[in-house]
Formats: C-alpha cells, sequence, structure tokens
C-alpha cells in the first residue's frame, strides 16, 4: 500500500512537471531580444496584449480620478456642498475607475507580474497630463521631466521584461505553492511582517517606511493570488475549465484578505503624511515588492541574460524617479487621488477612505463592499 501511495504521488508530481513543461514558452537568446524587431512583436504578441490592457486601464483610471476630482471641485463652490455619493459625475468616476482596473486585473492573465506591475506609473503621468489640459492645473519642468523619465522607464520594461509566455492553470499554481522557493518566501515575509507589526502597534512606531513595508509585504501576495485567480479565469475561457479546482477559492480568499489589511495599512499612512509621500513610496515599494513575487513564485525570470535584467531594473529606476518628480512638491488636493467620504452620511459615523494610484483591483473591490455596507 505505501509503494502505491509512493507511486501515485510520484505520478501527480510527474503531472504537474509536464504541464508546467508545456505551459512555459521562454524566447531564445538572440540580437532580436529586447528590440522593435517583427521577430520581437510576433514572441510577445500575448504580452503585448496584456500591456495593452494595462495601459488602457491606466489611462481610463486617470480620466476617472480626474472626473472624480472635478466632481470635488464642484461641490466646493456650492454654498451648500452636498455628499460626493450624490453626484452623478462621482459615480461615473467610479464606474469608469472600475473599468479601468478590470483591465489591470485582465491583464496579469496575459503578461508577468514584473512586466504589469510597474506599469502603475501610467495612471500617475497620464493623471497629471489630464488634470492640466482639463482642470488646468499648472504644468511644471519636474512634472515633463517626470513623465519623460516614466515614458522612457516604461519602453525598457515592455522591451527588456522576462521573455516567457505561461499559461497559467490549477496544477501550475499547486505546483508553486508547495515549492521549497515560495515555502521559505512566505516564511520569511511572516517573521518580517510581524517584527514590523509588533514595533507599530505595541511600540507605537508609525513611520512611513514601516507602514508602507507592511502594506508592500501583503501586496506580494496580493499580486501572486491576482495573477493565478486571473489566470485561471482566463485559461478556463481559452482552454480547460480551472475553477472547480480548490486552488482557486484559496487564492481569491488570499487575495480579498491581504487587500482589506492593506487599504487599512494604507489609510493609516496617508492620514498621518503627506500624499506627495505617499504616492512615490508606495508606488516603489508596490513595484519591487511585486517583481520579487514574480520572480520567487513565477520565476519570471529564469533563463533571462544578466544584461537583459540589468536594462529592465534600469527601466524600473526610472520610472521611479519620474513618479517622484511628477508628485514632488504638489499640493495635497492636486495628486492623482479621490475619496469615498461618509461624513455627511446621516446616522452614520465619520469615515473616509482614501483612494491612490496605487490601490490595484482587489482594492476596488473592497472599496465597493465599504461602501455598500455604509449605505446599508
Amino acid at each position: 500500500m505505501a509503494t502505491l501511495a509512493l507511486a501515485g504521488r510520484q505520478d501527480g508530481a510527474s503531472a504537474a512537471l509536464d504541464e508546467l513543461s508545456r505551459n512555459f514558452t521562454y524566447g531564445a537568446l538572440s540580437s532580436g531580444n529586447g528590440s522593435l524587431s517583427g521577430a520581437w512583436y510576433r514572441r510577445n504578441q500575448i504580452h503585448l496584449f496584456g500591456v495593452l490592457l494595462a495601459i488602457l486601464g491606466n489611462l481610463v483610471i486617470s480620466i476617472s480620478l480626474n472626473i472624480q476630482k472635478y466632481s470635488h471641485l464642484q461641490s466646493a463652490h456650492r454654498e451648500r456642498p452636498r455628499p460626493f455619493f450624490r453626484s452623478v459625475l462621482w459615480w461615473a468616476g467610479l464606474v469608469l475607475m472600475a473599468l479601468g482596473e478590470t483591465g489591470n486585473f485582465a491583464a496579469y492573465g496575459f503578461a508577468p507580474i514584473t512586466l504589469i506591475a510597474p506599469l502603475g506609473c501610467m495612471s500617475v503621468t497620464g493623471s497629471a497630463i489630464i488634470s492640466v489640459m482639463f482642470l488646468k492645473e499648472n504644468l511644471r519642468a519636474s512634472d515633463l521631466l517626470g513623465m519623460t523619465l516614466a515614458f522612457a522607464g516604461t519602453y525598457l520594461l515592455v522591451n527588456f521584461a522576462p521573455n516567457i509566455t505561461q499559461a497559467v492553470s490549477a496544477r501550475t499554481i499547486q505546483y508553486y505553492f508547495v515549492g521549497w522557493q515560495f515555502l521559505i518566501y512566505v516564511i520569511l515575509e511572516i517573521l518580517i511582517f510581524c517584527i514590523l507589526l509588533y514595533f507599530h502597534k505595541r511600540k507605537g512606531m508609525k513611520h512611513i517606511v514601516i507602514l508602507l513595508t507592511l502594506a508592500a509585504l501583503l501586496a506580494s501576495l496580493t499580486v501572486i493570488s491576482v495573477k493565478a485567480v486571473s489566470g485561471m479565469i482566463t485559461f478556463s475561457v481559452t482552454d480547460k475549465m480551472q475553477l472547480t479546482y480548490p486552488i482557486f477559492y484559496i487564492m481569491f480568499i488570499i487575495m480579498i484578505a491581504s487587500c482589506v489589511f492593506q487599504v487599512k495599512f494604507l489609510n493609516q499612512a496617508t492620514k498621518l503624511y503627506n500624499t506627495t509621500m505617499v504616492v512615490p513610496v508606495n508606488h516603489i515599494f508596490f513595484t519591487t515588492s511585486a517583481i520579487i513575487a514574480g520572480i520567487i513564485f513565477y520565476k519570471e525570470f529564469l533563463g533571462e541574460a544578466f544584461l537583459t535584467i540589468f536594462i529592465y531594473l534600469f527601466g524600473c529606476f526610472l520610472s521611479f524617479l519620474g513618479v517622484f518628480l511628477v508628485t514632488r512638491n504638489r499640493e495635497k488636493e492636486h495628486l492623482s487621488q479621490s475619496y469615498i467620504d461618509f461624513g455627511n452620511i446621516p446616522g452614520k459615523t465619520v469615515y473616509s477612505l482614501n483612494y491612490n494610484r496605487n490601490f490595484y483591483p482587489h482594492k476596488l473591490i473592497i472599496a465597493g463592499i465599504i461602501l455598500g455596507i455604509k449605505l446599508i
């Protein structure tokens, strides 16, 4: 019986490895890699579709944030301002935001985490452009330089991101989930999280680095689960149904749970510190955490040349610097953010949820749940 059980486990592992090998396709390391050649486009069509979804999603989010900002400005100029949730414009912005975040969510099903996560800079720069054009905000020299650096960084990211096409199936996720690399990574994350949480709760330390590091540690689990859920949905539509596997619902629960606590830590940071500090630091921490998660869990840089990795990291640095320059020294009310403010609801406790660009699809779901509860 023991022999049969061992043979069964070996057969299961072999099946997972066979499916894993079929699900991976690496681009050959040649002179065409990292260039805008026809061969590069043919090899990266699926990635480009994911990039297109992410960029369009970020641009729609930029439009939605500025629509909501315009709604706030309209309300502020009235003699008797009314709650934002009663504004048609505000709800229109929220619907557009949902569409944009849906595009971001879907993008994870077509492209690597290390490619999609850094593209969040497009929403910050896009929002700055739209606010200058339609809200008549000032365009500064640092804005132009920041946008240029962000676009240059995005160009490098798209061209030098991991050259891997991976179909995310339930068996693939199960195989990664019990891998020793991920288990060591999770244990280290839990230890660091517990230490920081001890200093935050017991010692009363509320430094921005502690709060945003706690959020970033949770974000690494979030992006892993977001890609798993999005990838399995995509696989179900294009190939074989994956939603009957328990791992799908495990990842969905991890996604929701990690988002709830991210919202908590990000809200604490925005209440204690100016958003000009929170936005760039959170973007850097979130993106770095997402990249590390993609490398460890999905092995996204496996087989890549050192020069490719170096240029990719340089593209990340340019996008980080671009976001910092765009948000630097801006007044709080001019930042790319919107507020769900329930302070004027009769009979309800004063509550405010601060939404900034680096909230991803999962966080929008949580915001909607909170909104529904408060309106009930």
